[in-house]
């Protein structure tokens, strides 16, 4: 009778062993996806802050443009002459 005990726990052991092993390569497959999505982020975050500093430049470089063209001399009272000419 212990012999069957015996080899009933040795088989619910190495089911056991069976089952982390599995739950350990289930982790390192979710491990290796999430370091692959790490860095599909990285280089999207790279590419985002790239245009985003494209677009600033454009901006800045638009506002330097307008500035150029108008030069607010008067200040507010211009705002008074363009509502009085309607």
């Amino acid at each position: 009778m212990l012999l069957y005990i015996l080899i009933c726990l040795s088989l619910s052991l190495a089911g056991v062993a069976g089952l982390q092993f599995t739950y350990l390569f289930y982790l390192d497959r979710l491990d290796k996806e999430r370091r692959k999505r790490i860095y599909e982020l990285e280089a999207q975050c790279k590419s985002l802050t790239r245009r985003l500093h494209e677009a600033e430049s454009r901006i800045t470089e638009q506002n330097d443009i307008l500035n150029s063209f108008y030069v607010d001399e008067e200040g507010e009272e211009a705002w008074a002459d363009v509502i009085e000419d309607r």
